[in-house]
């Protein structure tokens, strides 16, 4: 027997009717019939009488419906004692993070951890990829994300979610006829680049990507180097060239037709985020339920977003 079964049951025994029962806890008829009768088929006795204007429990269905009152009782003061418990934890965490992280994926993960926990106080460093490692190794920040990976051995990856890339140019007649999903190779070649700079996460996973189409960082017509994405985005929409960034950095200017994005053909430029902390070394409470939370909360948008792609 599950909570939803017992839960089916003590509301037709107090409501004394099938219909009530359903509508007050948002069910169908039919379900709450089906859970009575797994209830019954579980226990192999009747719990249920139907008279002519209620329904009864059977002399067994009055034992259960005691103890299963108090089962639901008891689910209602456990998530009330973790709720309370979240509103207790208090303090503060040191969070560096390389600049996708820090302004497309932090902000609302804090905001939901927050409504959970909301008396921890973040403190939070934007850095690029190497030097979140480098804040880990040295303490000066306790968990890191970042968009790329080491070979560090004192240092832990832990992929949390993933992020794509996409070359992006000025929306102008010349580049609306291209094809949004196998842009030109020697127009990449020969195009203007505006770039991040070198160090940063997004230029080394964006030179490995064009490595696996056969091209070097040498062959690119390279004009400017950037250190944030909304330099980059502004450059692009104004003409000054072609670049690759994070797709989640670009959508605003993408919603408002200032630029066009496109993906190299048959190569999918994904690549994953990571939460990085110290090997072997303990870490502190708050830390733990934030690396816990961070993994919960993308399992979760996977879940609803596989959901929805099931309707389809």
């Amino acid at each position: 027997m599950d909570f939803k079964q017992l839960e089916a049951f003590v509301y037709v025994v107090k409501l004394k009717s099938f219909s009530k029962a359903a509508q007050c806890i948002y069910l169908t008829q039919p379900t709450i019939s089906a859970h009575i009768n797994s209830l019954e088929r579980e226990l192999d006795t009747k719990l249920i009488e139907r008279g002519t204007k209620y329904v009864y429990p059977t002399k067994p269905g009055s034992i259960l419906y005691q103890y299963a009152e108090r089962m639901l009782n008891l689910r209602e003061d456990a998530a009330c004692a973790v709720k309370n418990y979240n509103k207790e934890l208090r303090g503060s965490l040191n969070i560096c993070a390389s600049t996708v992280p820090s302004q497309y994926v932090l902000p609302k993960v804090l905001a939901a951890f927050r409504e959970e926990y909301p008396n921890v106080v973040f403190n939070i460093q934007r850095q690029d990829s190497g030097e979140v490692v480098e804040s880990i190794l040295q303490r000066n920040a306790e968990i890191g994300l970042t968009g790329t990976s080491s070979e560090e051995k004192d240092i832990v990856f832990e992929e949390f979610t993933s992020d794509r890339l996409v070359i992006i140019a000025p929306n102008t007649e010349k580049y609306r006829q291209i094809p949004q999903d196998s842009f030109d190779l020697n127009l990449l070649r020969r195009e203007p680049m505006v770039l991040r700079e070198e160090g940063s996460g997004t230029r080394k996973e964006s030179d490995y990507f064009l490595s696996l189409a056969g091209i070097e960082p040498q062959e690119l017509n390279i004009v400017a180097q950037f250190s944030d994405p909304d330099s980059i985005k502004h450059a692009v929409s104004q003409g000054l060239g072609i670049s690759i960034i994070s797709k989640a950095a670009v959508e605003d200017y993408v919603n408002f037709g200032q630029i066009l994005t496109f993906r190299l053909k048959n190569i999918v430029m994904d690549r994953k985020l990571y939460m990085v902390y110290r090997k072997n070394a303990p870490m502190s409470f708050i830390g733990e339920v934030f690396l816990s939370f961070v993994k919960a909360y993308y399992e979760k948008q996977e879940e609803r977003e596989n959901a929805g792609h099931s309707v389809e």
